[in-house]
């Protein structure tokens, strides 16, 4: 099951306990204050990784901590620090810490530092002098930087399929990838998003959280062009891309500064004439008006051919 946004509880390492120990050497009683520092506790790390699914891996896996320094030992010694944790997350992960609202985004697959694990305690030799010969002074190791965080997922990618329900998107996308979108006669078609960000069909009020357009439009956040896919089913084909720049608007205004290209999908359901002048309403305002017969082979091929061209040159 595809996962795009999650709640974990994250946190660094505790810092080990310094102790009270005494230095034991042959002949010298009395020796002094022996007692070692505590370890760092580890810190975490998040790392972007190629595959969208891998929040899906932490479904019931809610809990993340790096781990603990050791206790100080004796002679002076100190503990271990505590071994780092890296989380791997899809790029294009936002971590968002949920009390403090501090945000970070994962873009690439560099490493990066999250939360700090904290320092060790010191031992009873770091509070010996002249006046506390045989110190019997310790402190614990300090908490590790955590916290509860929500994790969404906003792909990064090339293309963002948008239309009204049953506009053929997963048609197109079956069509032109190999990808195994469900498809069928649903209020909303697409019952899970694809990495071309294959948007379920939105309808009036997804812009305000009506429906499942909304829960999924945040992965057109990142896309580099939007293609607006009408049915030629509909007659008044205006009226639809009107609808849906309307809930773009409303959702973010900034997804309508974004290049697009229209595409009439289920060509074959009109005339050569009709279709025609569904693409001339558009020509005047937009450079890429693009049509499609998701049962003519060429028609795909020539569509695929046509956008990796587009693409290119954005």
């Amino acid at each position: 099951m595809f996962i795009d946004e999650l709640t974990l509880n994250i946190w660094a390492g505790k810092g080990g306990d310094g102790i009270v120990s005494w230095r034991h050497e042959k002949g010298i009683d009395h020796a002094g204050p022996g007692g070692g520092d505590g370890g760092r506790g580890g810190n975490v790390y998040l790392k972007g990784v190629r595959d969208i699914g891998k929040l899906s891996e932490y479904k019931f896996v809610k809990d993340f901590k790096a781990e603990d320094g050791e206790a100080g030992k004796g002679n002076l010694m100190h503990g271990a620090a505590g071994k780092d944790l890296t989380i791997e997350l899809p790029i294009g992960s936002v971590v968002r810490h949920i009390e403090t609202g501090e945000e970070i985004e994962v873009l690439d697959e560099e490493p990066i530092f999250f939360l700090k694990g904290g320092w060790g305690g010191y031992g009873n030799d770091h509070f010996k002098g002249p006046a506390n010969q045989r110190p019997k002074e310790w402190t614990p190791g300090k908490p590790g930087q955590g916290g509860e965080f929500f994790i969404e997922l906003k792909l990064v990618v090339d293309l963002g399929l948008v239309g009204l329900p049953n506009a053929g998107k997963s048609s197109l996308l079956n069509g032109i990838t190999n990808a195994k979108a469900k498809v069928g006669n649903y209020q909303f078609t697409t019952l899970t998003p694809n990495l071309i960000a294959d948007i379920p069909g939105l309808i009036e009020g997804a812009g305000e959280g009506k429906g499942l357009g909304h829960k999924f439009l945040r992965h057109i956040s990142r896309t580099k062009m939007l293609l607006h896919c009408i049915s030629c089913e509909h007659e008044d084909v205006l009226e639809v891309y009107s609808t849906i720049r309307k809930e773009l608007q409303k959702y973010d205004p900034v997804l309508c500064e974004k290049p697009e290209a229209i595409l009439f999908t289920k060509s074959d359901l009109v005339d050569e004439k009709t279709l025609k002048s569904y693409v001339d309403l558009f020509k005047k305002d937009h450079q890429h008006v693009l049509s499609l017969s998701i049962i003519d082979d060429k028609s795909v091929k020539n569509l695929s051919d046509e956008l990796v061209k587009i693409l290119k040159n954005l």
